[in-house]
């Protein structure tokens, strides 16, 4: 969209405003000029002032029917992102494990080749010694007429203990010709594992610029059509969308049971938790957030992509994206205290799964629209907001 319509969309409700004017100061005029000849003559300007303002009401429809498709769009592309971070996150985890496998493989050779070394050494002396003795026992049983029964039969020995020997190096090659192929099968499933990781990268970095090119889109298109009043609407429904989640969620996990789990209730950590991310508060709870809306929660500034932990112990309830929140994580943590953590780039959790405390459940974004990267954190029991500073620690 050329910056020519987003102005002319900017432009569409002062018109609408001017012409409700003209509509207004039209029915003035008609009715302080009943016994003026030209009364056809306004009647029809404000048939052309009503028609002028129906196309006005019509093309800002319009761009609404726009954004409303372009924010389909955003959450389908936060989602994908969402979901290639998790893929990256698992790839790196398998990347480790390969290095940490390699490493050790690496680790056994080096010892194998110490040990045969050792074997190596150790069966040079054995020879030395054994030819030198062979030499001694011969030329005493030609002098000293020994019993050759002797000699033949300390040979024996010698040629099972040589034997046994070969044996064991043997097997120490093979040994280390396995830890070879190995150690070359790890590094070709590294390369392979860096070279999805690559792709992958390059296919987030795709989706981010997308996605940024949308929010422009989109941020335009409200700027044009969006008046402070209808902004105020949007918010209050977003609030009473996840008031509308919270409350169902409440009905499905009525039943959730902390019983046989050995820690302190939830509601015994008052001022204890640690904050789910390190950052500087951008929105405090109960701060003015619009006309007469407050923050219910708070805002915490975080870089990209850094890990969110969880407060407490418990079982997801909410993993998903719901507008005004983008990619949206709730911990059930029992006896009706709910955690809510928003706007995230990843979610590390499915519905159902028990996280522990501290585990990293995503990871910080700017899903749902938001300009900067951030986490919304928020705490509720049964279904009212409570000021998450009174239950974590002091920052």
């Amino acid at each position: 969209m050329g910056q020519g319509s987003i102005r002319a969309g900017w432009g569409k409700s002062t018109l609408i405003r001017r012409g409700v004017l003209l509509l207004c100061l039209g029915l003035a005029g008609s009715a302080a000029a009943d016994d003026e000849p030209d009364l056809k003559g306004r009647k029809s300007e404000l048939h052309q002032v009503r028609d002028r303002i129906e196309q006005l009401q019509g093309e800002l429809s319009a761009n609404e029917v726009r954004r409303q498709s372009l924010m389909k769009e955003l959450r389908a592309m936060e989602e994908q992102i969402g979901q290639t971070g998790q893929r990256l996150r698992k790839l790196a985890g398998h990347l480790q494990q390969q290095r940490e496998r390699l490493a050790s493989l690496e680790e056994r050779q080096r010892r194998q080749q110490v040990r045969l070394e050792q074997q190596r050494r150790a069966l040079a002396r054995q020879l030395r010694a054994a030819y030198a003795m062979g030499r001694q026992e011969r030329l005493k049983i030609l002098l000293n007429q020994q019993d050759p029964a002797v000699v033949t039969r300390m040979m024996v020995y010698y040629a099972y203990f040589n034997r046994a020997r070969a044996e064991q190096m043997a097997r120490i090659g093979e040994l280390l010709e396995q830890l070879r192929e190995r150690a070359g099968e790890i590094a070709d499933e590294g390369q392979r594992l860096l070279a999805l990781q690559a792709r992958e990268l390059e296919q987030r970095q795709q989706l981010e610029q997308t996605r940024e090119s949308r929010q422009q889109v989109v941020a335009a298109l409200n700027q044009a059509i969006e008046e402070k009043g209808e902004q105020l609407n949007r918010l209050g429904r977003d609030a009473q969308r996840l008031q509308s989640v919270i409350r169902k969620l409440q009905e499905q996990q009525s039943d959730l049971s902390m019983e046989g789990v050995d820690l302190k209730p939830f509601k015994r950590m008052r001022g204890k938790l640690e904050w789910p991310v390190k950052g500087r508060f951008k929105a405090r709870f109960g701060s003015p957030r619009a006309g007469n809306l407050k923050w219910d929660g708070v805002m915490i500034s975080a870089p990209e992509g850094k890990e969110i932990d969880a407060v407490y112990y418990g079982r997801v309830a909410y993993s998903d994206w719901l507008r005004g929140f983008g990619l949206l994580l709730i911990i059930d943590h029992g006896d009706g205290y709910m955690s809510l953590y928003g706007h995230n780039q990843s979610l590390f959790k499915e519905s159902g799964e028990w996280v522990e405390t501290g585990e990293s459940v995503a990871s910080v974004g700017n899903s749902g629209g938001r300009s900067s990267p951030g986490l919304y954190f928020a705490i509720r029991y049964r279904g009212n907001a409570v000021n998450p500073r009174k239950w974590c620690r002091r920052k």
